[in-house]
């Protein structure tokens, strides 16, 4: 569905942040794209649905094909109506609206006379949380609740190809577990292709069906995900977990640089 072809992304015509990134986002799939904060995981996203050129940014070399067809010149909400949904970071959404107004607002890209009312009442039933507060102001929600109204309007405008980025930031341990189950299931029973940035590989591993490992705006690892469990640099910089299950830091730059075949 979703091809990464070389793509390095400058901002400012200045800052090179992806450095030659290639990866394959099969349909229907969930595929995780993991790494540490600065790792260039959220400009892939904006590389994927257009909203770089909101931060200065663009795709300098390479290219960005979705459904066999060149989408990295093509703006944002043209790929809306394409098919391709950005969740971003922090939740955004619309605090003085209501629920449901929040919701309505992701079909705003839809053609007139498509079943939103249906839609609308078929989405909740993925968040029984938000049944109670449809007519609240998002801005009353907890964290938990902005995220998933945030996924429940992406899914109202229909997408094919949804791009989640740290849905567990700011979470309790419970909701976030919660939120993952919700992202499964959508997987599985609306057939929709997610691309999960994620900070926990832990979570994220638990519910992709393929991974891939970013580190300073390239791939350096990918597979499948009890592969990526199993490698004892996953375990020692992600999991947290060195020798005889002792806790590493990520930091330790120089027994990390060490690992030739990580940089390789």
């Amino acid at each position: 569905m979703l091809v990464l072809n070389n793509v390095e992304v400058m901002y400012d015509h200045v800052i090179l942040v992806l450095k030659g990134l290639s990866m394959v986002v099969p349909e229907g799939k969930v595929i995780a794209l993991l790494g540490s904060n600065g790792a260039g995981k959220s400009t892939t996203l904006k590389a994927i649905s257009g909203l770089l050129k909101t931060e200065e940014g663009a795709v300098t070399d390479g290219s960005v094909e979705f459904l066999g067809r060149r989408i990295d010149r093509e703006d944002a909400a043209d790929l809306v109506r394409r098919g391709i949904f950005h969740v971003l970071e922090g939740r955004r959404v619309f605090e003085h609206l209501t629920v449901e107004e929040n919701l309505r607002s992701g079909a705003h890209t839809r053609s007139r006379g498509s079943n939103v009312q249906g839609d609308l009442e078929r989405v909740l039933v993925y968040f029984p949380r938000l049944v109670q507060r449809r007519k609240q102001a998002a801005g009353y929600l907890s964290g938990g609740e902005q995220q998933m109204l945030a996924i429940g309007r992406a899914l109202m405008a229909k997408p094919r190809l949804m791009l989640l980025d740290e849905p567990s930031l700011g979470l309790s341990p419970l909701l976030v577990q919660e939120v993952f189950g919700i992202i499964r299931r959508i997987n599985e029973e609306e057939g929709i292709t997610i691309l999960l940035v994620e900070q926990n590989a832990r979570l994220a591993l638990g519910i992709a069906d393929y991974g891939y490992l970013m580190e300073n705006g390239r791939i350096v690892l990918e597979g499948e995900p009890d592969k990526l469990r199993d490698n004892e640099d996953v375990k020692e910089f992600y999991l947290g977990l060195g020798e005889l299950g002792q806790r590493k830091s990520y930091r330790d730059v120089k027994h990390y640089k060490r690992r030739k075949r990580w940089l390789s």
